[in-house]
């Protein structure tokens, strides 16, 4: 039997399938999984950077969940793989292959968080949108995969004034992974290089966008 995860009522588990059939169609479409003291934090990449000359920021898609307090685990899935279980509406299978993307090797810091701000979900939408149809209108019609990863980086990594300076990615994220329901103000917090915008219905994590190019040259020695 493949290995399973156990959520304490059917709702918990769709839930985590609805989580993975929106990261199907974002980023890489990989989900990390992490349980511990029956809690599962399931963690999407809408957007992340390939390769070093890639300015696109690193923006997360997170949301925790109660779980089987026995099961402990880390791993990395293709969300595509995560099937519910036939026999049981309360468990979801695993696929028997885990991958590890690189952003999956980039963990946020769990404590140090220090609220700085707050954003509407309202804004969040409407930046969200304005995204999708700048990219649309950027894109020429037989553009290439290359080409669509360079304008995605372009407009989803620049800093946008009525999200507080964070890319707009950021809002992208909230919105793609169904985070923005109705109305609420969402904290937003700052730890080391991260910071963290907290909806109900999950949390987006920004680190980047990645800096490129040449440094200037600095002397050495006395």
């Amino acid at each position: 039997m493949s290995a399973r995860l156990l959520f304490p009522d059917p709702q918990a588990a769709a839930d985590l399938l609805t989580f993975a059939s929106r990261a199907i169609r974002l980023g890489d479409g990989a989900v990390r999984l992490r349980a511990d003291a029956g809690v599962l934090v399931s963690t999407a990449a809408p957007l992340a950077p390939r390769g070093l000359l890639d300015t696109t920021p690193t923006v997360l898609g997170l949301r925790a969940s109660a779980i089987d307090p026995e099961l402990e685990c880390d791993l990395v899935v293709d969300a595509a793989s995560l099937l519910p279980a036939p026999d049981d509406a309360t468990a979801v299978v695993l696929p028997d292959v885990a991958s590890l993307p690189a952003w999956a090797g980039i963990a946020p810091p769990r404590t140090g968080w220090e609220q700085t701000d707050a954003i509407d979900a309202s804004v969040l939408a409407s930046r969200a949108q304005y995204g999708v149809a700048a990219v649309a209108d950027a894109l020429p019609s037989d553009a290439g995969e290359d080409v669509v990863r360079v304008i995605r980086a372009q407009v989803w990594g620049q800093p946008d004034e009525a999200l507080g300076g964070l890319p707009l990615g950021t809002a992208f994220a909230a919105f793609a992974l169904g985070f923005i329901a109705g109305s609420e103000e969402a904290p937003v917090r700052r730890s080391g290089a991260w910071t963290r915008v907290s909806l109900a219905r999950g949390h987006v994590l920004v680190r980047g966008p990645v800096r490129s190019g040449l440094t200037a040259v600095r002397t050495t020695g006395g």
